[in-house]
């Protein structure tokens, strides 16, 4: 006997509770997701009384201070270096650029020209980090994260020219809806689809693929024109299609779903300015103690608070601060440096995570690249360099900042091996290739690997020798460092299913604050009118 949808949510609800039925009714479309997500709701009062330590002013560091903040709690920021963000950080005239075993650079930059040296793209639904920036007052901007003027170029197929990604997408979609067609013309899936299904999917196929009246594809307008329509008689042509092998021999193919992917999809976003807008709205707002250039030496988990003492990195003055409670944000690599008397199993899992490999290399140049209709978004030449990314702020200026490498993962690894001069040299010969005649433009050339950046030594966390900004992460030192550890919390975008993004970092944050709160809600419940022991 069937179930009606409100007997069907009623027996859920009965079963798991109010989460389980509201997630059912959103899936079931019966109630509209929220617009925004929401941090934790805390009383303004419940932290009254008791101290927490934030180790780390990045995303995360700064997102749990607010919010601790503002419920009341007495906090201290400890930060090694001498800026705020973290991994958000963005260079300008005048930045330092300091990694183990290389010269540090000193950038040059005109003014206004500047490169995001870590995360550089906010995604449309990460809803945690936009939140923030309007409740900082931090302006945004759109993010061009993909150009169909842009190429995708492999250096060998197409004799060796690169392919516009307009014609990329287009001439690959004409082909595989004309195969699909021939298919079912002669009944290939005829046990998969019904004749009223055939009869609906031929004229989307003709549409999808801009196929002719035989289903056949010839070209399409949607690639670009071979010659540019203008008036009276001055016809628009199409350009000629691309052979299919060549298509299916350039590498870079797959670079045509870039956009595709849920990380990647319009619209996205970037603050004006630089992404480093973001931590400086939140040093703004922060009434807190925020001590910068403070290295955490050690950290003790004592049976009524906690310990940490910390190291000027200017005077070289040590100090030890004490707390209730700690949140540790420091990269894992970073904190098993650290001496600290965790648990055992605790520290060998902090110590078991390494991590991956992510190299950029940015130049000031003046914007030859607009000229060819490239405005914002990626060509992708795969190798070591990846991809040349071009910018979306101040368009139609004179001078921009092109990013001529971003690769991460193994062959990063290696790229970040040779000398910074031969790093600079591969990036630079790349964009000429690409767009030829060009490299000699390519001025000021700056290079992040992160691997060798103090206090990171790293982007973000390979969890079981496996990379990446996001996934699905399911580690066993994942799991037991999601966990409150005596008085002790770790946190950070490590701790997340998005290692490599900001909004990782903020969801990370309120879940620590959220369980510190709960702790010390349910103290004050117990003992109501006194400070208890939690």
């Amino acid at each position: 006997m069937g179930l009606s949808r409100r007997s069907f949510l009623h027996r859920l609800g009965a079963a798991g509770g109010y989460g389980a039925a509201y997630s059912a009714m959103l899936a079931m479309g019966l109630m509209a997701a929220p617009a925004r997500a929401a941090a934790p709701s805390l009383e303004p009062a419940v932290g009254r009384g008791r101290k927490v330590l934030v180790l780390g002013a990045g995303i995360a560091g700064l997102t749990a201070a607010y919010e601790l903040e503002r419920a009341g709690f007495s906090v201290t920021v400890l930060e090694a270096r001498d800026r705020v963000g973290g991994r958000n950080w963005t260079l300008r005239n005048g930045s330092k650029v300091e990694m183990v075993g290389e010269a540090t650079q000193t950038v040059s930059f005109s003014d206004g020209v500047y490169m995001n040296a870590g995360p550089a793209r906010i995604p449309s639904h990460h809803d945690g980090v936009l939140g923030y920036c309007t409740k900082l007052g931090v302006p945004l901007e759109v993010e061009i994260n993909s150009s169909r003027s842009a190429y995708i170029w492999d250096g060998d197929s197409n004799g060796g020219r690169p392919i516009q990604m307009r014609q990329g997408v287009n001439d690959t979609r004409g082909y595989i809806s004309e195969l699909l067609a021939k298919a079912l013309n002669r009944g290939a899936l005829d046990q998969e689809l019904s004749p009223e299904d055939k009869a609906q999917l031929m004229p989307f196929l003709r549409r999808y693929g801009d196929l002719n009246g035989e289903m056949r594809f010839t070209g399409t307008l949607r690639s670009g024109f071979s010659a540019l329509p203008g008036a009276a008689d001055q016809y628009g042509a199409g350009r000629p299609p691309l052979p299919l092998k060549d298509l299916l021999a350039n590498d870079q193919l797959a670079a045509t779903l870039f956009e595709d992917q849920l990380y990647m999809q319009a619209t996205m976003f970037q603050p004006v300015g630089g992404m480093d807008q973001i931590p400086a709205g939140f040093q703004r707002a922060l009434r807190s103690p925020l001590i910068l250039n403070a290295e955490v030496l050690q950290i003790r988990d004592l049976p009524a608070g906690v310990a940490v003492a910390w190291r000027d990195r200017t005077s070289g003055r040590r100090e030890v601060a004490q707390a209730d409670y700690v949140v540790v944000t420091l990269p894992l690599n970073i904190l098993a440096k650290v001496d600290t008397n965790f648990a055992k199993p605790v520290k060998q899992a902090i110590a078991s995570v390494p991590y991956d490999y992510s190299n950029k290399i940015g130049f000031e140049a003046p914007r030859f690249w607009e000229k060819q209709q490239i405005f914002g978004g990626i060509s992708f030449v795969g190798g070591e360099t990846s991809l040349v990314w071009y910018p979306s702020n101040d368009l139609h200026s004179a001078r921009g900042m092109l990013l001529a490498c971003y690769g991460s993962g193994p062959r990063a690894k290696g790229f970040a091996e040779k000398p910074l001069d031969e790093q600079v040299a591969i990036a630079r010969a790349v964009v000429g290739r690409l767009h030829p005649g060009h490299e000699g433009e390519l001025e000021k050339p700056v290079v992040v690997n992160w691997s060798k950046i103090p206090f990171n030594l790293g982007p973000w966390p390979a969890f079981g020798g496996r990379g990446g900004q996001e996934g699905h992460i399911d580690d066993p030192a994942y799991k037991l460092l999601n966990q409150a550890h005596g008085r002790v919390y770790f946190s950070g975008a490590h701790l997340s299913q998005m290692p490599g993004w900001q909004e990782g970092a903020v969801l990370s944050a309120w879940r620590s604050v959220g369980m510190i709160a709960d702790r010390v809600g349910q103290s004050v419940a117990v003992e109501p009118g006194r400070r208890a022991a939690a």
